[in-house]
């Protein structure tokens, strides 16, 4: 199998990493960088548990190669906190129990954020929306919408 070297960025920090060329982005993030918050929940882009933001879009990690990260900008659950300080959604999930098992919570985590940067006021059906790409067993959903609803009022000083 060939192997590449890939030059890019994680969580703001410039990162380099050889990869199998058949490797997804999901297993460099686990298996090079020991970025190990995305989870693989399904391995076929239907759960979400893996989401990432790739330059500023959302993206499920176990749909692209790592190769393909040659260049970019990536964001995964690791980087949301600032040092020991939680990112709001991150106190509203606990807040507002938002999560049980913990398997779908850093990409739920991940995708709310996406949808926060893009919309800093959204609607109950515009979280439920945007979050309809992560799967959950657990929890059931209203106590995630309610932790992003509250996180993106938070955020606006509201």
């Amino acid at each position: 199998m060939a192997r590449a070297h890939v030059i890019t960025t994680v969580n703001g920090d410039p990162v380099e990493f050889l990869c199998d060329t058949e490797q997804t982005l999901l297993d460099v993030l686990r298996d090079e960088l020991h970025l190990t918050g995305s989870k693989e929940g399904c391995a076929s882009g239907d759960c979400g548990a893996c989401s990432v933001i790739v330059d500023g879009r959302l993206v499920c990690a176990c749909l692209m190669l790592g190769v393909e990260a040659q260049g970019h900008s990536i964001e995964t659950i690791e980087g949301m906190a600032g040092g020991d300080r939680l990112h709001p959604l991150q106190t509203k999930f606990l807040e507002h129990a938002a999560l049980q098992c913990g398997v779908c919570t850093p990409g739920f985590l991940v995708a709310a954020k996406s949808l926060l940067e893009r919309n800093p006021d959204p609607t109950e059906t515009e979280v439920r929306y945007w979050l309809a790409g992560n799967l959950c067993r657990c929890t059931g959903y209203d106590k995630i919408v309610r932790a992003v609803l509250d996180a993106a009022q938070e955020m606006r000083g509201g």
